[in-house]
């Protein structure tokens, strides 16, 4: 289900319009933002403004959910709370995904009840057995008698998939620049084959601080030595790079660095990957980042020893030190496309100081774990990084609450997280039409 190619760039249809005082109170919120500082604390407090940014956010954007080997069947089904909607994708048996809003049409019940699992050829809600087929149509009212043809269907959720990559938009009409984002960014993903891998393990932690500090978190790097797992394979260098204030083991890192990026860019252009940074993280609405980067060590891998944590190579890969492919994705998604295997992080806010951070590692659909694969190494660096940021973000949230805080700089190093800024400040104003 696309978006309507007559709907202007960039805009979305509002359902109603917007209740004067919200936009009086955002518009207040957004005036005290101050360039190149972080933001104020009401933006992690402000139960209205978390409201604000359900709605005309999460409720108005494109959202990575799900990897498609997540449901590689017809009839496999994930289900997922976003805000106050509950909704569903499942797996046709033609091979498409359909995604619905998760609320039965006869008393609204939720319909599929865990949040993953096998529905089969048809949809039944467990209340009243009113029953669906996987395009929503009723197809049988179970006891209560009513004409299954008489009943509307359920309600969809428009749903793009971008090199076995699924997002969902709960717009009435999405953004429609997805499309452009995702022949842009396609050539990139595609050599890794996601659509032929395999889930080999997911992981959910529960962030104690506001979505956008999860999301600013993950768009610097300027805390990693927070990170010393993770700093085994990751060279560190973002934004502007000066040397002349670099300490003795930073200039010999980058001098390493500077002789794996001429290496691996050999290997680049030799395999035809592209590897040039796309950068367009704020001015439209599906705004995205991605670029290939040199890994430390070997280069082959984000694991402890940098090498390959699988020996069997996503797709049709056939050389292993291709470093990572970073993509990431406003409001709510990064990713890392390695050799050997695929990273996804969903983020979606549960309360407005709780956030879902998913991460999901794929594999070749052929690798078997113990023979191809070790799932201790695959997972380990990032299970460690995902603590330690869970940490980082919890203490921001309490230091941030506090009534003595004020926003201190970001530095150049930082410019991601300033971008995300501009692009939320953009999208928010757009939305109420401040």
């Amino acid at each position: 289900m696309n978006a309507s190619p007559s709907s202007p760039l960039g805009t979305s249809r509002r359902a109603a319009p917007v209740a004067e005082p919200l936009r009086r109170h955002v518009a207040s919120l957004l005036a005290a933002r101050k360039p190149g500082f972080a933001l104020p604390g009401a933006f992690f407090t402000d139960e209205a403004l978390y409201a604000a940014e359900l709605e005309y956010i999460f409720g108005r954007h494109w959202l990575f959910v799900a990897c498609e080997p997540e449901i590689p069947e017809g009839g496999d089904y994930r289900t997922f709370q976003i805000g106050p909607w509950p909704i569903f994708i499942v797996r046709r048996d033609d091979g498409s995904i359909g995604a619905f809003h998760n609320t039965c049409r006869h008393r609204g019940s939720r319909i599929l009840q865990q949040d993953s699992g096998i529905a089969g050829a048809t949809l039944q809600c467990p209340y009243h057995r009113w029953t669906y087929d996987l395009d929503g149509r009723v197809i049988d009212c179970g006891a209560t008698g009513e004409a299954p043809a008489a009943q509307r269907p359920l309600k969809p959720v428009h749903v793009k998939t971008l090199a076995g990559l699924v997002f969902v938009c709960l717009a009435d009409e999405p953004p429609d620049d997805f499309d452009d984002m995702a022949r842009r960014v396609t050539p990139y993903l595609a050599p890794h084959g996601l659509a032929r891998a395999k889930v080999a393990k997911q992981v959910d932690i529960i962030e104690h601080g506001n979505w956008k500090l999860t999301i600013e978190n993950n768009r610097e790097c300027f805390h990693c030595a927070g990170h010393p797992e993770l700093l085994c394979s990751l060279f560190h260098f973002f934004g502007e790079i000066d040397e002349q204030r670099m300490s003795a083991p930073e200039r010999a890192a980058y001098a390493r660095y500077q002789s794996a990026r001429q290496e691996t860019e050999a290997i680049w252009r030799r395999l035809g990957l592209p590897w040039q940074c796309i950068e367009e993280l704020h001015g439209r609405p599906t705004a995205f980042r991605t670029e290939r980067l040199v890994l430390d060590g070997a280069g082959e891998s984000m694991t402890a020893d940098t090498r390959v944590a699988s020996r069997r190579l996503l797709g049709d890969l056939s050389d292993a030190r291709l470093g990572s492919l970073h993509y990431h994705t406003q409001p709510n998604a990064w990713f890392h496309f390695l050799s050997d295997h695929v990273l996804s992080f969903a983020t979606l806010p549960l309360e407005r100081g709780r956030t879902l951070v998913r991460s999901t590692w794929l594999v070749h659909a052929d690798a078997q774990e113990g023979r191809d694969y070790d799932l201790e190494k695959l997972t380990s660096v990032w299970n460690a990084t995902n603590s330690q940021d869970a940490a980082f973000v919890e203490e921001t949230q309490r230091g941030a609450s506090s009534p003595a805080y004020e926003p201190g700089p970001i530095a150049a190093n930082e410019y991601m997280v300033e971008l995300f800024h501009v692009w939320y400040e953009e999208r928010l104003r757009a939305e109420l039409e401040l």
